[in-house]
């Protein structure tokens, strides 16, 4: 006898790609002109110790910093990017915690304290995990000691503007394709729809 698919189990099991549009991409190219000019220092064993000791963690298990599922990646807990502009923060162990995936992408450039406190996040824990997460964050926070660089102060404030003019220049590039894509996307519907009737 043939099964009776309810709507969202088939949505579920046969997922369409989504639509992207070139804007689409405009954090990720954001983000890589900003770690472009980032030191990366790789960390010295001693402080990713101390960092899996702060978070009472082992290197087998790492866990996510915010959620406690299994640690996909190392994510920036103050955000290096802000406003298509580098915040100043480093991408370095004194910035960087375990984080799944999924937390990663949701807190985005938000301030930790606000992210992990704010009730759609909150309101999956009990009160005492939820305080214990918060108090492993703030004695990271004490140990890493994390201040902005002044990079426009560094590098200068012509190379500054030269730079991520270079970055607004390609944004407005993407944006302007967008629209032409926009245009003959509707042509190209246009004539699939005529072909198929």
């Amino acid at each position: 006898m043939d099964k009776i698919w309810a709507d969202e189990e088939l949505r579920r099991a046969f997922r369409m790609p989504r639509a992207r549009t070139i804007t689409f991409r405009t954090s990720t190219i954001t983000n890589a002109f900003v770690s472009a000019i980032l030191p990366f220092p790789q960390p010295k064993p001693s402080e990713i110790g101390e960092v899996l000791n702060i978070f009472e963690m082992n290197p087998e298990d790492l866990r996510c910093v915010y959620c406690g599922e299994v640690a996909t990646e190392w994510e920036h807990l103050y955000p290096i990017v802000r406003r298509r502009r580098p915040t100043g923060y480093p991408s370095s162990i004194r910035n960087l915690v375990p984080s799944c995936r999924s937390c990663n992408q949701k807190k985005r450039g938000e301030e930790w304290r606000k992210w992990i406190s704010s009730g759609a996040f909150s309101a999956r824990f009990k009160q005492e995990d939820l305080k214990k997460r918060i108090s492993h964050l703030e004695k990271y926070e004490a140990w890493a000691k994390c201040r902005p660089m002044p990079l426009e102060e560094i590098i200068g404030q012509e190379t500054y503007k030269e730079y991520f003019g270079k970055l607004e220049n390609i944004v407005n590039q993407m944006k302007e394709a967008q629209r032409i894509a926009e245009i003959l996307k509707s042509k190209i519907a246009g004539a699939v729809s005529t072909d198929s009737s």
